[in-house]
C-alpha cells in the first residue's frame, strides 16, 4: 500500500494540526479550518497560531447555516483578499489556480491531490505513445486540478461536474494555466457515463472524485453508498481495454485503500495492474494527517 504527500508545493504548506483543526498556508495566506482527523494536539500554542493566521472558518455561523456539517463563515484576523491564486510545478508541468472563501470551508484546492496529479500526468504521457490524444474523462471534477494535468500531458479532457459554478471556476484555472481545448459538461455523472454506453464511447483515461452525498443539476441523488459500484461497473464499459487506466479517489470517512481497491478489481476486472494507498499531508512537526484513499488501475 502507498502512502503518498505532495512534494512540489512551494505555494503550500501544513503548518500544524490538532485539536480538530488545521493551518496551512496558500501563498500568502494561512487559513485555519475545522479537520475532524486531527485527533491530536497542536504542537504550536493558539497564541501562535492566532499570530499566524489571517481568516479562521467557523462552522454553523453566518451566511453558512443550512444544517450542514461543513456549513459556517470566516471570521477575518487579518486583512487579506477573499481570492487570490496559487500555482503548482513539477518537473513536467505546472498549474495555477484561483482560490476563494466559500460557505463550506472549501476554498477551491485540494492540496494532498497533487500525487495524484502527478500520476494523472504521467500516465496520459505514457499512453500517448500509443494513442496520440488520448481521451480522458474527469467526474466530479470540482475546479479542475486532475483535469489541468492531464491536458497538460496531451489528453482530449471532459470535466463534468454537477455544479454550473464549479465549472466556470475550473474554466478560469485552465485560462490562467495558459491551456485551452478542454470540454465542460454540466451533467449528472451517472446518467452521463449510461449515456456514453449507450452511444459506444470509449475513453483511455478515466478520474473519479465522488462525494459522500450529492444531487444532479436535474436533482439527481447521489449517495456514495448506494450509487459508486453501479457506476464503477458503467465506467468499466466505456474504458477502452488497452492503454487506459482508472483513478478514483475517495474521502468519505470509513472508506479504506482495501476497500477502494477490491471495488476497483470488481467492477474493472483482474487484468492489467492496481495500486492504492492514503493520500496524507505532513505539518512541520511531522505529524501525518490522512485525507484520501485512492486506486489506479492501469491496462
Amino acid at each position: 500500500m502507498l502512502l503518498l504527500s505532495p512534494q512540489n508545493w512551494a505555494d503550500y504548506e501544513l503548518i500544524d494540526s490538532g485539536n480538530g483543526e488545521k493551518l496551512e498556508r496558500f501563498g500568502a495566506c494561512v487559513l485555519a479550518r475545522p479537520e475532524p482527523k486531527a485527533l491530536w494536539d497542536k504542537s504550536l500554542s493558539e497564541k501562535e497560531w492566532t499570530a499566524l493566521t489571517h481568516t479562521r472558518f467557523t462552522t454553523g455561523a453566518g451566511f453558512g447555516k443550512s444544517g450542514k456539517e461543513d456549513s459556517g463563515s470566516w471570521i477575518m484576523v487579518k486583512k487579506m483578499p477573499e481570492q487570490w491564486q496559487i500555482g503548482y510545478k513539477s518537473a513536467g508541468f505546472g498549474l495555477k489556480m484561483r482560490l476563494g472563501l466559500t460557505a463550506f470551508k472549501h476554498i477551491g484546492v485540494f492540496p494532498e491531490q497533487a500525487p495524484n496529479w502527478e500520476y494523472i500526468y504521467q500516465a496520459v504521457k505514457r499512453i500517448k505513445r500509443a494513442d496520440a490524444a488520448p481521451k480522458v474523462l474527469n467526474l466530479f471534477a470540482y475546479t479542475g486540478g486532475a483535469s489541468l494535468a492531464a491536458r497538460a500531458a496531451g489528453a482530449d479532457v471532459t470535466h463534468l461536474d454537477a455544479v454550473r459554478q464549479v465549472v466556470t471556476w475550473a474554466r478560469t484555472n485552465m485560462e490562467l494555466s495558459g491551456m485551452d481545448g478542454i470540454r465542460w459538461i454540466v451533467e449528472d455523472a451517472l446518467a452521463f457515463v449510461k449515456r456514453q454506453v449507450r452511444r459506444g464511447v470509449f475513453y483511455q483515461g478515466i478520474i473519479l472524485d465522488p462525494p459522500a452525498y450529492g444531487h444532479g443539476p436535474q436533482g439527481e441523488r447521489w449517495k456514495l453508498d448506494e450509487c459508486l459500484f453501479a457506476l464503477l461497473k458503467e465506467c468499466s464499459a466505456i474504458l477502452a481495454p488497452q492503454h487506459s487506466f482508472v483513478l478514483l479517489n475517495l474521502y468519505s470517512n470509513g472508506y479504506s485503500a482495501v476497500l477502494a481497491n477490491t471495488l476497483a478489481r470488481q467492477a474493472f476486472g483482474a487484468a492489467g495492474s492496481t495500486s492504492f494507498g492514503e493520500l496524507m499531508l505532513e505539518d512541520r512537526f511531522e505529524k501525518r494527517l490522512p485525507l484520501s484513499v485512492f486506486v489506479r488501475v492501469e491496462r
